[in-house]
Protein backbone atom coordinates (compact mmCIF):
# COMPACT_ATOMS: atom_id res chain seq x y z
CA UNK A 1 0.00 0.00 0.00
CA UNK A 2 1.44 3.45 -1.26
CA UNK A 3 1.67 6.16 1.35
CA UNK A 4 3.05 9.62 1.56
CA UNK A 5 2.82 11.20 5.00
CA UNK A 6 3.39 15.18 5.18
CA UNK A 7 4.19 16.59 8.64
CA UNK A 8 5.86 19.57 9.74
CA UNK A 9 2.54 22.38 8.87
CA UNK A 10 1.22 24.86 11.27
CA UNK A 11 1.03 28.60 12.33
CA UNK A 12 4.06 30.60 11.81
CA UNK A 13 4.74 34.39 11.90
CA UNK A 14 6.00 36.37 9.22
CA UNK A 15 10.11 35.65 8.73
CA UNK A 16 10.07 32.41 10.25
CA UNK A 17 10.76 29.12 9.29
CA UNK A 18 9.35 25.54 8.85
CA UNK A 19 10.50 22.22 8.11
CA UNK A 20 8.10 19.68 6.35
CA UNK A 21 8.67 16.15 5.75
CA UNK A 22 6.81 13.65 3.71
CA UNK A 23 7.23 10.08 4.58
CA UNK A 24 7.40 7.44 1.87
CA UNK A 25 6.11 3.76 1.92
CA UNK A 26 5.28 1.24 -0.42
CA UNK A 27 7.07 1.89 -3.05
CA UNK A 28 10.76 1.73 -4.16
CA UNK A 29 11.27 5.23 -2.72
CA UNK A 30 15.22 5.97 -4.41
CA UNK A 31 13.72 5.14 -7.93
CA UNK A 32 11.25 7.74 -7.75
CA UNK A 33 11.87 11.40 -8.02
CA UNK A 34 9.66 13.97 -5.21
CA UNK A 35 7.74 16.92 -5.31
CA UNK A 36 6.29 19.35 -3.00
CA UNK A 37 3.55 21.23 -4.34
CA UNK A 38 1.40 23.58 -2.65
CA UNK A 39 -2.45 24.96 -3.22
CA UNK A 40 -3.71 28.16 -1.65
CA UNK A 41 -7.42 28.82 -1.55
CA UNK A 42 -9.21 29.58 -5.01
CA UNK A 43 -5.80 29.09 -6.81
CA UNK A 44 -4.60 26.16 -8.53
CA UNK A 45 -1.93 23.53 -7.67
CA UNK A 46 1.81 25.14 -8.06
CA UNK A 47 5.35 23.22 -8.10
CA UNK A 48 7.39 24.70 -5.13
CA UNK A 49 10.54 22.43 -5.53
CA UNK A 50 11.22 19.13 -7.33
CA UNK A 51 14.57 17.01 -6.57
CA UNK A 52 15.78 13.81 -8.82
CA UNK A 53 15.78 10.43 -7.65
CA UNK A 54 19.22 10.14 -6.05
CA UNK A 55 19.43 14.23 -5.03
CA UNK A 56 21.77 15.44 -8.07
CA UNK A 57 19.47 17.74 -8.97
CA UNK A 58 16.71 20.02 -7.78
CA UNK A 59 14.39 22.70 -9.26
CA UNK A 60 12.33 25.67 -7.49
CA UNK A 61 9.57 27.52 -8.48
CA UNK A 62 10.27 31.45 -8.95
CA UNK A 63 8.92 32.28 -6.23
CA UNK A 64 10.68 30.35 -3.55
CA UNK A 65 14.12 30.52 -5.13
CA UNK A 66 16.54 31.33 -2.18
CA UNK A 67 14.29 30.51 0.58
CA UNK A 68 12.72 27.30 -0.17
CA UNK A 69 15.80 23.81 0.00
CA UNK A 70 14.37 20.57 -0.70
CA UNK A 71 16.13 17.33 0.33
CA UNK A 72 15.91 13.99 0.62
CA UNK A 73 16.97 10.85 2.40
CA UNK A 74 16.68 7.70 0.82
CA UNK A 75 17.56 5.48 3.38
CA UNK A 76 14.70 6.80 5.48
CA UNK A 77 12.52 7.07 2.57
CA UNK A 78 11.94 10.52 3.33
CA UNK A 79 11.62 14.10 1.58
CA UNK A 80 12.11 17.32 3.34
CA UNK A 81 11.19 20.91 2.32
CA UNK A 82 13.10 23.63 4.54
CA UNK A 83 11.15 26.99 4.12
CA UNK A 84 13.29 29.84 5.39
CA UNK A 85 12.20 33.87 5.46
CA UNK A 86 7.92 32.79 5.31
CA UNK A 87 5.68 35.34 3.59
CA UNK A 88 1.89 35.39 3.79
CA UNK A 89 1.86 34.43 0.52
CA UNK A 90 3.45 30.66 0.91
CA UNK A 91 -0.25 30.17 2.94
CA UNK A 92 -1.11 27.15 1.06
CA UNK A 93 -1.49 23.35 1.64
CA UNK A 94 1.56 21.52 0.86
CA UNK A 95 1.58 18.26 -0.88
CA UNK A 96 4.48 15.67 -1.67
CA UNK A 97 4.36 14.35 -4.64
CA UNK A 98 6.28 11.12 -6.14
CA UNK A 99 6.82 10.43 -9.83
CA UNK A 100 8.35 7.93 -11.57
CA UNK A 101 6.60 5.43 -13.53
CA UNK A 102 3.34 6.04 -11.30
CA UNK A 103 2.72 9.51 -9.78
CA UNK A 104 1.46 9.15 -6.22
CA UNK A 105 0.12 12.32 -3.96
CA UNK A 106 0.22 12.73 0.02
CA UNK A 107 -3.29 14.01 1.85
CA UNK A 108 -1.65 17.41 2.38
CA UNK A 109 -0.13 19.52 5.23
CA UNK A 110 -1.48 23.09 5.71
CA UNK A 111 0.90 25.98 6.20
CA UNK A 112 -0.38 28.98 7.50
CA UNK A 113 1.87 32.32 7.60
CA UNK A 114 0.41 35.19 9.82
CA UNK A 115 1.20 37.67 12.29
Amino acid sequence: QVQLVESGGGLVQPGGSLRLSCAASGFTFSSYAMSWYRQAPGKERELVARITSAGAVTNYGDSVKGRFTISRDNAKNTVYLQMNSLKPEDTAVYYCKASWVFAYWGQGTQVTVSS
